[in-house]
């Protein structure tokens, strides 16, 4: 193998399909791969990948000693790790690497996946927010290869540090939702073959993110909303649908592995992703489901947030709601998912952005940075 890569993230490994696609695309171009992660009292096991892989078990598992923690017995590994290259994956993970870079030299790569510093769980003027800031502004400026996941987080980051950040999109593998086994049908599935099913599927179905009144619109839609996935709403919504009468309208998967996640989502008309624009993390944001929902043929129906729009604009494949009132977004849905010839319009337009939005269209800005290190 050639030159060595520690690649680090503060997750368990499971279901992080960027830093997979990252590793397994660095490791295709001749790099001898190690991703380090953390183990979870709840993590399962990993299945062999091309890269190798460790996790460290840490004594706390939330809070500022878990960050804390986790730093510390990061830098320590890499410390007395052999490596030409560190490839630091979001804010929680750089401060560890940067030291680990200064003290053994080599080239450093930040990947941020989103706006950290903006993130809800850090609240305006928190002691934990001004921590990160401060670990940012002392790191950012001097950094020479980053990515971020879209141009107005790279916008944000080149006019606040004056860093030449590149875009590098969160796009699934072409062919994602291709299966080998057997398709499922509706009725196998155990949902109503002769109405429209219009999808939610994620590990973050959180408050702010549009489910609750997705959920309140569903008394004025006649089809199923498929809710697949995990989040803090989902008690409060199954307790939403029980009281208005909607258990035959709204139903819930809970998360499901990926093979049956392909079933799910290659049964639906439509996807969803309704993020509200209630912080500049989410303002910013650019929902990987929306590339999903396209390599399983997919239109989306979306919230107004700025890159969301340049996306389902760019090749008119889904419709941008104008509100988060449940009795507009009922009405804009209706006029969408009713109107055959538009509808079915949009549908054969996302085989334009299926073709366009993958990986390995996107894989070239790793490539390219990898390419000129050192």
């Amino acid at each position: 193998m050639g030159n060595r890569v520690i690649v680090s993230v503060i997750n368990d490994l499971t279901s992080d399909q960027r830093v997979d696609r990252t590793c397994t695309t660095l490791f295709d171009m001749g790099y001898d791969v190690l991703l380090v992660g953390r183990k979870l009292k709840r993590s399962v096991s990993l299945n062999p990948r091309v890269y190798k892989m460790t996790r460290m078990s840490l004594l706390f598992e939330k809070g500022p000693l878990f960050y804390a923690e986790y730093n510390l017995r990061l830098f320590f590994l890499l410390l007395f790790r052999k490596f030409d290259v560190l490839h630091a994956n979001d804010l929680d993970t750089l401060l560890a690497n940067r030291f680990a870079q200064r003290i053994k030299g080599g080239d450093l790569v930040y990947d941020s996946h989103e706006y950290f510093t903006e993130v809800p769980e850090l609240v305006e003027g928190s002691f934990a927010k001004q921590v990160w800031l401060k670990i940012e502004q002392s790191i950012f400026p001097s950094l020479k290869n980053v990515f971020t996941v879209n141009k107005s987080i790279a916008d944000i980051y080149k006019s606040l540090y004056s860093v030449d950040v590149k875009v590098m999109r969160n796009l699934p593998i072409a062919g994602k939702f291709n299966s080998k086994t057997k398709i499922k049908s509706r009725v196998d599935l155990g949902l109503p073959p002769e109405k429209k099913i219009i999808l939610l599927q994620g590990a973050g179905i959180n408050i702010d993110r549009g489910a609750e009144e997705m959920v309140e619109a569903m008394n004025w839609i006649d089809a199923v909303f498929l809710i697949v996935g995990s989040g803090d709403v989902i008690d409060l919504l199954k307790e939403k649908v029980r009281c208005s009468g909607l258990s035959s309208k709204v139903i819930f998967t809970g998360r499901v592995p990926f093979e049956d996640l392909i079933a799910y989502t290659k049964v639906a008309d439509v996807g969803v992703t309704l993020d509200k624009d209630t912080n500049l993390n989410y303002k910013y944001s650019l929902p990987n489901k929306i590339f999903d929902y396209f390599q399983a043929d997919l239109p989306v129906i979306a919230s107004d947030l700025i890159e969301v729009r340049r996306v389902i604009d760019k090749h008119q494949s889904g419709i941008i709601l104008s509100s988060h009132e449940p009795g507009k977004m009922a009405e804009e849905i209706n006029n969408y998912i009713n109107n055959n010839d538009f509808f079915n319009q949009t549908k054969k337009n996302v085989q334009k952005a299926k073709a366009e939005f993958v990986w390995e269209n996107e894989k070239e800005i790793l490539i390219n940075c990898y390419t000129n290190l050192g």
